[in-house]
């Protein structure tokens, strides 16, 4: 699961992108002034960093060349200092990508996505004990062996090994392998639940959780 550092000095934002992109399936730490962010960076390995340029303590060019002496770890700038020569200044300075305050979330996610492609950061890959789970071929190996999965089911598990030990609400199950809100038979969910506990023997991992939903326990 990718890991992304937000450095971002107003809250209400930050809380946002780290509600969006961990409903994404990615996980996310959180600081809200330059000096922390540059702790964050030195004890921990990310996937990608989202900066703000305007932070309290140290600024975002400053984390930039702190990162581009160390992990050189993809960056995209997030700002309000929408001005041309700002942009070329960050993107001259190293960072992946630029995106000017304010911006629509699902334009971020885009974003993200494609600077984590661009370096191959990307899971392409899922193992859990015995089996392994392949993104691109979208195919299912337990003891080395193919187990046959319908697209939902498919799609259900890699939601669950996205978000593993984190419990996901029915609804939002729903919306991200069906596409729907709400609408929905709640019978059609628990049957695939119990087709892939039964299919791939997840009977102990895949956890109810009650009034909520499921959750992959690993």
């Amino acid at each position: 699961m990718n890991k992304i550092l937000i450095v971002e000095d107003e809250i209400a934002i930050s809380d946002l992108i780290k509600i969006e992109l961990e409903s994404k399936g990615y996980r996310c730490d959180v600081a809200n002034d330059g000096e922390t962010g540059a702790n964050y960076m030195e004890k921990n390995k990310y996937d990608l960093l989202l900066l703000d340029i305007m932070l309290p303590k140290i600024d975002g060019y400053e984390l930039l060349e702190y990162n581009r002496e160390t992990s050189q770890t993809p960056c995209i700038f997030i700002t309000a200092k929408g001005e041309t020569n700002d942009k070329i200044k960050g993107l001259t300075n190293g960072a992946d990508d630029y995106i000017t305050k304010p911006f629509e979330l699902g334009e971020l996610v885009a974003r993200v996505e494609a600077v984590l492609r661009r370096y191959n950061k990307v899971n392409e890959v899922y193992k859990i004990d015995n089996i392994k789970v392949n993104i691109s071929t979208r195919t299912v190996m337990k003891d080395e062996k193919n187990v046959m999965l319908t697209p939902k089911e498919f799609d259900l598990l890699v939601l669950l090994l996205q978000n593993k030990n984190y419990a996901l609400y029915r609804e939002t199950i729903f919306e991200k392998v069906w596409g729907a809100e709400l609408e929905f038979e709640t019978r059609t969910l628990d049957l695939h639940i119990q087709r892939l506990r039964k299919k791939l023997d997840l009977k102990d991992k895949i956890k109810t959780v009650y009034k909520i939903g499921y959750m992959l326990e690993v």
